[in-house]
């Protein structure tokens, strides 16, 4: 059983938690461990039915993407008979080994003392992928991009994992750059040392080791007796550096429009009872705000981009993000994928799904990814308005206010009257960088047009 692939972006998992242990029998598609990444925490499921025989990694460990994680006897019948036929296996294994080693090295001259050590220095390696785990511990710690080239890496294609740079930090961040650039490679025709230098030689890097200062554990903040000090969750604390990286990186601009939806409330009060009996599911206004806003990404498809450096990538999907609130005060952004292809049935089916799923932890990576526009339905909560932050790398963020009843000028034939309608407020917040207050600003009063048009004969 290897650690299975959880989205196109994530290349390691922390196991948080073994569900079954040795011994137990496992069924196809019976959750076997709890895996954490740097997205969501969710299940890993046995790919085929059996008996677990051996757990190869413990609970907080760090494990790249398809390395074994256990063993699993799939044919019932052999998995008692095949474990005690391991044990006696192990010595002659390792004495075969032994012998092996013995008789490779016999044949290998020995090296001079100064390529050995040439060949032990780090390499830099520019241009290497980096997690976005990887990169966040790198920026709290505060370890420079040149180290980071230089840092060996256990992962796939030598990628630096988090155990890699965990163990970097507590190995007292020696700066590999420097010591890896000032060092010069000794010729080869250079003089050996005399006899008796060696075992000072010998010597030293034991001393350098032991020299390493231990890691300063960080103090706890003092508080009074009157105040209680709650240490972040995981979820909590990726989130704060998101928001805080967001923020860093994109400058955020809001428009706010206030949208007439008073036929749209009149056909949702119509049609929700029916719809509840015959569907199972309510009939809420989400689907309808996102219906709208995927149509309006149709319009200006330039607010559907992200920016990588000095280029924008135009995305043909439009996949639309749903912030929701979990009961553990944390947020999660499911996305709806392809929701401009969706019809107005399909979208509350979707939306009830994954604000479901969400809730009780039951979320895949797959329901994380691709996505390129966030909505937030922040009027759920009574609020009118707000100024959401981006979710990276997208570029803009839709917040949805309050539906509330106000007096209004209504324009007809005979003139102006005063009436009770229905408005409310979406709140756009973009990135300045590649979004101006000309698109921006279109791009809502377009959702708006949409809202204030909604036909009344619409069937769902």
């Amino acid at each position: 059983m290897v650690m299975p692939k959880m989205g196109e972006s994530i290349m390691e998992g922390t196991v948080l938690k073994w569900l079954k242990q040795v011994g137990d029998a496992i069924e196809q598609d019976e959750s076997v461990l709890e895996v954490a990444t740097d997205k969501v925490d969710t299940e890993v499921p046995a790919i085929h039915a059996g008996v677990l025989q051996e757990i190869l990694v413990q609970e907080g460990e760090v494990v790249a993407v398809g390395a074994p994680i256990a063993i699993v006897e799939t044919d019932v019948n052999n998995a008692v008979a095949s474990a005690p036929a391991a044990a006696p296996a192990a010595p002659q294994a390792a004495t075969a080994a032994n012998q092996e080693s013995e008789d490779v090295s016999a044949d290998v001259p020995h090296l001079p003392q100064a390529q050995e050590t040439q060949t032990s220095q780090p390499s830099a390696q520019p241009g290497r992928f980096y997690s976005p785990l990887v990169l966040s511990i790198a920026r709290q710690e505060g370890i420079s991009m040149a180290d980071l080239e230089y840092l060996p890496g256990t992962g796939k294609e030598n990628r630096v994992t988090k155990k890699d740079i965990l163990d970097y930090v507590e190995g007292g961040k020696k700066s590999l750059s420097q010591t890896t650039g000032t060092a010069a490679p000794a010729p080869q025709n250079a003089p050996q040392p005399a006899p008796a230098a060696q075992p000072e030689a010998q010597a030293a890097p034991t001393e350098t080791a032991t020299a390493k200062p231990a890691p300063a554990s960080k103090p706890a903040p003092s508080v009074s007796g009157n105040q209680e000090l709650i240490e972040m969750d995981r979820m909590r604390k990726m989130i704060a550096q998101r928001m805080v990286d967001s923020k860093r990186i994109a400058p955020h601009v809001t428009s706010f429009v206030e949208a007439d939806v008073t036929e749209l409330v009149n056909w949702r009060t119509k049609h929700k009872d029916a719809y509840k009996k015959r569907e199972g599911e309510n009939l809420t206004y989400t689907p309808i705000l996102i219906q709208a806003i995927a149509r309006a990404i149709q319009d200006f498809p330039n607010i559907n981009v992200s920016v990588d450096g000095d280029y924008i990538i135009k995305k043909r999907d439009i996949n639309i993000g749903l912030a929701v609130a979990l009961p553990s005060g944390n947020l999660i952004v499911p996305v709806i994928h392809n929701a401009d292809q969706l019809n107005l049935n399909g979208l509350s089916k979707k939306v009830n799904d994954l604000a479901n799923r969400a809730r009780i932890n039951k979320l895949t990576p797959a329901d994380l990814e691709g996505g390129t526009y966030t909505v937030s339905n922040v009027g759920s909560f009574g609020n009118v308005m707000g100024t959401p932050i981006i979710m990276q790398p997208q570029v803009a963020i839709m917040a949805l206010g309050a539906i509330k009843k106000k007096p209004a000028v209504i324009e007809t034939p005979q003139g102006d009257l005063i009436g009770i309608r229905h408005f409310m407020f979406l709140s756009h917040s973009y990135d300045h960088r590649v979004v101006d207050g000309s698109l921006g600003g279109m791009f809502v009063r377009k959702v708006a047009d949409y809202l204030e048009q909604f036909n009344p004969n619409t069937v769902i």
